[in-house]
């Protein structure tokens, strides 16, 4: 059991229903969290320890010890530092923006990968998500192909809050959500997926995704065509506002 997050819990008066309805959450997923292992999303910790009163490191001290691939590294550091990160995925759901359930699923189905492999993998990719809430956060710019949102991934309920939760992302002033509707036809997009990262000082490193592992581009050529990707695939998208309809549509079919 997670004997810091009890005795926290005790200490400030708060039951698993509680402390469910103070962090916006199912109590099962609360009582989960007492699980040995068992680590709540970023953004819930930060909320979850304030409720408390407690630090997050107190509360989840393990959190920070991700198990990064070498070749991410230079990547997961640069997003880190980034002032503004601009992500295209023309299959799923951009990583810092995906549900627990919606990660499990993804990387599930995504091949030969055990249990515990998952599961750890879907606490990094979570963990990574603690960007977007700390103090003075990138500004986020997402792409996405509208087919994204139609693929059934995991179940209709898993889709459902995957789309409400890009939705609620999209209340936040530094998150914007652009999809390239299915009308758009062939564009740079279909390429692949890629992100790209403007650090301090002006630097800029991309990110492309593969079936075997990622690869960090920092050389002025490459990050200008990544750019200028980007630049194609925006021009494609609908805007902010008629992306929020867009997906409020998409999440009525999953109902």
């Amino acid at each position: 059991m997670n004997e810091a997050l009890r005795a926290a819990m005790a200490q400030a008066g708060y039951t698993i229903e509680s402390l469910a309805e103070k962090t916006a959450v199912d109590p099962k997923t609360v009582s989960r969290w007492l699980d040995p292992g068992r680590i709540p999303h970023a953004r819930t910790r930060v909320r979850a320890a304030n409720v408390l009163g407690q630090k997050v490191s107190d509360l989840w001290p393990n959190t920070g010890r991700r198990r990064d691939p070498q070749w991410f590294k230079p990547w997961a550091e640069a997003e880190h530092e980034a002032l503004s990160l601009r992500w295209f995925e023309p299959l799923v759901v951009p990583g810092l923006l995906q549900t627990e359930a919606y990660a499990r699923a993804v990387l599930t189905d995504a091949g030969p990968i055990s249990r515990d492999d998952v599961e750890q993998k879907v606490r990094d990719r979570l963990d990574r998500q603690w960007i977007l809430s700390r103090k003075n956060p990138p500004q986020f710019t997402a792409c996405l192909d509208e087919g994204a949102l139609r693929r059934p991934i995991g179940s209709p309920q898993v889709m459902l809050e995957q789309v409400r939760a890009l939705l609620a992302a999209c209340q936040e002033p530094h998150i914007r959500v652009h999809l390239v509707p299915s009308t758009a036809g062939a564009y740079a997009g279909l390429n692949g997926p890629f992100a790209v990262a403007a650090g301090p000082g002006g630097r800029i490193t991309c990110y492309l995704d593969n079936q075997l592992e990622g690869q960090v581009v920092e050389s002025a050529e490459h990050v200008a065509a990544l750019q200028g990707s980007w630049e194609s695939v925006r021009g494609e998208a609908l805007p902010h506002r008629q992306s929020i309809e867009l997906m409020t549509e998409v999440a009525e079919t999953w109902t």
